[in-house]
């Protein structure tokens, strides 16, 4: 069976909420509250500062906030495709990927157009999907996603930019699974995660990607680096995997919860964050030794997690959004 990005739910929940509006506080610090996306899932989150935010979900599905998500507006792209990441490389310049597009902003995000459009002709007529993208500096940044005929996945996708996204190349993966999410540590280091448990990594700006052994099939949706040595990944049925040596090795850990894991951040290199399907939320404050069972206050899937020192968010089903305050 082909294992579809995000394992999205096939039934949409009917949930009235109304703009902007707390519905109740969850014991640990999590506050539940809803963006007005009309009953779409929100799939990514992406915070420039302590107030400015956005987040993307289904239908082409884009809005920010300049209040720390007290209320939300409403951007149009002009597609219909799951706004799957959107990622900022300095507070003006940022993208948004939906469908086999990039679409980018150089002003903050009030004006965005698409940038490139990858084709099916490009992949012998399979459809593309992007899922992730990362950029070490201003220039030099990744997409990573997946080409498919009908519901089968037929290979990955993996492109690079080396002129701030005015270009892009596609490059040839190691695999030809689906990847899913790229995380960047330095100028030359970054992993990708995906299907069947696949992890890729380069040490040379990107140039050349190597498998490492994951030790697990469960396919991982998320990476995190802390640096060059220590990370982890997350994925299905609970799966968790640390490393301390660059990937070199991955150990996997004990799980609280045996939901699949969609999201994980580390704030410190002891306090780290993982949501998930059935909302889900772990908590590690040992460096992701061990992880302990959050109350989140909703049973509904949490797709996207951001969190830093100060505040955290995380977002899910039609149009689920939770704010962490310490």
């Amino acid at each position: 069976m082909i294992c579809r990005f995000r394992f999205k739910i096939l039934f949409a929940l009917a949930v009235a909420a109304s703009f902007g509006s707390v519905i109740c506080h969850a014991q640990n610090g999590w506050i539940t509250s809803r963006v007005t996306s009309g009953g779409k899932d929100l799939n990514a989150v992406y915070f420039i500062d302590s107030k400015r935010g956005w987040v993307g979900g289904d239908g082409g599905f884009l809005a920010y906030t300049d209040d720390g998500g007290a209320t939300w507006v409403e951007r149009r792209l002009g597609t219909d495709h799951a706004i799957n990441d959107v990622y900022f490389t300095n507070k003006e310049h940022g993208f948004a990927l939906t469908g086999g597009s990039i679409f980018e902003t150089s002003d903050s995000g009030h004006s965005w157009s698409e940038s490139r459009k990858f084709l099916p002709s490009e992949f012998s007529g399979a459809v593309p999907e992007l899922y992730s993208v990362r950029f070490n500096g201003k220039k030099r940044g990744w997409v990573v996603g997946s080409v498919s005929r009908g519901d089968s996945v037929t290979d990955s996708i993996l492109a690079v930019t080396r002129d701030s996204g005015a270009t892009w190349q596609v490059l040839h993966a190691p695999t030809r699974r689906e990847l899913i999410h790229i995380d960047v540590v330095d100028d030359r280091r970054a992993w990708i995660v995906g299907a069947g448990g696949a992890i890729l990594h380069t040490e040379d700006e990107g140039e050349t990607w190597t498998k490492q052994e994951s030790g697990t099939t469960a396919t991982l949706f998320h990476i995190d680096f802390r640096n060059a040595k220590i990370g982890w990944a997350v994925g299905e049925r609970g799966t968790i995997l640390r490393t301390q040596n660059g990937g070199a090795t991955w150990t996997k850990v004990d799980s609280p919860a045996r939901a699949t894991l969609l999201s994980v951040q580390f704030v410190t290199d002891e306090e780290g964050w993982s949501v998930g399907r059935g909302g889900v939320i772990l908590r590690s404050g040992d460096g992701g030794q061990t992880w302990i069972e959050q109350q989140s206050g909703t049973k509904q899937n949490l797709y996207a997690l951001y969190i830093d020192k100060k505040n955290g968010w995380a977002v899910g089903s039609s149009g689920l959004l939770l704010k962490y305050e310490r």
